[in-house]
């Protein structure tokens, strides 16, 4: 049921100067407040600030040694954002979040120009406030960059069926260039593979061998970026090829790298995650698939989604946001057939049951602590339940009386509780529980690489993959070879005894200690144990 209440609020939910507060919010908001993440953002920065350290801007290092995970704009443009900044986590984020509101940006010019204002409105704010977008946008990882070179050269793959323009197409493959060079084949083979079928269910496959082989297209696809993967072989041989193209690229789906792992209904599992708080509004998509077929734009989107939904579920590594390549399209479906959505128990119960989850979370955290083996898992959950405090349970409790408030609330159309539900769970999140986690998790890397690089010592790590402590200690930290006296080492407390175990003739002298990670010094003499 809807009335003048739902009208109003509807005028108000598709202003665009909602959906600037909401970029705002979701991007930008907190962006500085925690400290870097490992393993990931760790990677990065470090990465970003050997670079600027060393002055070779073309082959990325990490602890001094190669990084071939990833190609470069992600470092140069976190180097230009540290350079002007200084080294913080707000300008190593910077990139990412400008990443995405560019992203955004296109996706509200797409939706305008094909559909209407309001509708590309209510996908900028699907987008902005859905929760795996909004953590990727306040990543200092490549994930964000990537996202915004794929949407655009998907919204120009769709320009150009409609009227082909040299220039169109010459813009597909800057995008297709700029993708290849925040992460490799992704950014294009699923624009290669996505637009093939698309161009074969309209059974216009000789338009699309046209665009897919103009010399004129790979010709500036090669000159924007062949010189840095020309210049990375002249520097350092073919290491990056043989690393990243085999065993980060091809290897990903052959085997599981970094312990990321998955059951093969895996994605069917996070979907609705990534897609939180909009999960019901997305599942009421799927009795349309019909007629979503049966419109060319809907069909488009519908095999985006469904390609890159269907590859990743057949790779044998996974995570969540490799999902984030093929929701885009989502945005824009559940923005044109908003008013479909009319069963509220539909609508609410995913974000209802995420929050009661988080209500629960100082509850959960001591039996999680009680069934933890090892010693840094059970100083995190310690910690954890100490952090949840009362503020945290004010926000939750506010959170989760919020939704039901927006569940009983009639003569509102459920889309726009729903948007208002996500504004709800961005302010919980971001407001109250990544701090927290971070605080957990991420505050004691940070201070023992204070109390290193104040020690001015030499120092190592040992069988710990943290490299955020090299980032705040701004010196490489190699892993530990051949102890000296007076030598740091940094570790999580549960490689503590191996590293007693393993030097048993080493007096070892804690220099700090907090959660799941410590910092010792080899002042030698035999060890007390």
């Amino acid at each position: 049921m809807t009335g003048p209440r739902s009208s109003i609020l509807g005028g108000v939910l598709t202003s665009p100067w909602l959906l600037v507060a909401v970029v705002w919010l979701a991007f930008f908001w907190q962006l500085g407040a925690v400290p870097l993440y490992d393993l990931d953002e760790g990677a990065f920065a470090e990465a970003t600030r050997e670079m600027l350290d060393s002055g070779n801007f073309i082959t990325p290092h990490k602890d001094g040694e190669p990084r071939y995970d990833k190609p470069v704009l992600i470092y140069w443009l976190q180097a230009a954002s540290v350079k002007l900044l200084g080294l913080n986590e707000f300008a190593l984020r910077l990139p990412s979040a400008i990443a995405a509101t560019l992203w955004l940006a296109a996706l509200w010019g797409f939706v305008r120009e094909r559909i209407d204002a309001a509708s590309a409105t209510v996908a900028g704010l699907v987008m902005a406030l859905g929760l795996q977008v909004a953590i990727i946008g306040k990543a200092a990882v490549a994930d964000a960059v990537l996202n915004l070179f794929i949407a655009l050269a998907f919204f120009d793959i769709y320009r150009w069926r409609l009227a082909p323009h040299r220039g169109t197409l010459l813009r597909v493959y800057l995008w297709l260039a700029l993708g290849f060079l925040t992460k490799g084949p992704v950014a294009v083979v699923f624009p290669l593979v996505v637009s093939l079928l698309y161009f074969a269910s309209l059974k216009q496959l000789r338009a699309w061998i046209e665009a897919a082989f103009n010399p004129f297209g790979w010709l500036l696809f090669l000159l924007v970026a062949g010189p840095w993967y020309l210049a990375i072989y002249l520097d350092d041989g073919g290491g990056f090829f043989r690393s990243f193209f085999l065993e980060h690229n091809v290897g990903r789906f052959e085997g599981v790298k970094h312990g990321h792992s998955g059951f093969p209904g895996y994605y069917f599992a996070m979907l609705p995650v990534v897609l939180l708080p909009f999960t019901g509004w997305f599942l009421r998509l799927l009795p349309l698939a019909r007629r979503l077929w049966a419109d060319p734009l809907d069909r488009f989107l519908v095999i985006w989604f469904v390609t890159v939904f269907t590859v990743f579920s057949f790779s044998d590594t996974k995570l969540p946001h490799y999902l984030v390549y093929g929701i885009t399209p989502l945005f824009i479906l559940m923005a044109r057939y908003r008013e479909v959505l009319h069963n509220r128990w539909l609508a609410f119960l995913p974000p209802l049951l995420f929050m009661a989850l988080l209500v629960a979370l100082p509850d959960v955290l001591p039996w999680l602590q009680s069934r933890a083996h090892r010693l840094d898992e059970q100083a995190m959950f310690a910690e954890g339940a100490r952090l949840l405090d009362w503020q945290y349970r004010l926000a939750t409790w506010g959170g989760l009386l919020a939704l039901v408030g927006l569940f009983v609330w009639g003569r509102v159309a459920l889309w726009q509780r729903l948007v208002l539900a996500g504004i709800m769970q961005t302010l919980v999140v971001f407001g109250a529980l990544v701090p927290r986690v971070f605080e957990v998790m991420q505050a004691p890397v940070k201070e023992a690489a204070l109390v290193a690089r104040a020690l001015d010592l030499p120092t190592a790590v040992f069988r710990t993959s943290m490299p955020s402590f090299s980032v705040y200690r701004q010196a490489v930290t190699p892993e530990l070879d051949d102890p000296q006296p007076g030598e740091l080492v940094f570790l999580r407390v549960d490689k503590l005894e191996r590293l007693h175990l393993l030097y048993p003739d080493h007096q070892l002298v804690q220099v700090y200690r907090r959660g799941p990670v410590a910092l010792v010094k080899f002042n030698g003499g035999r060890s007390d144990g």
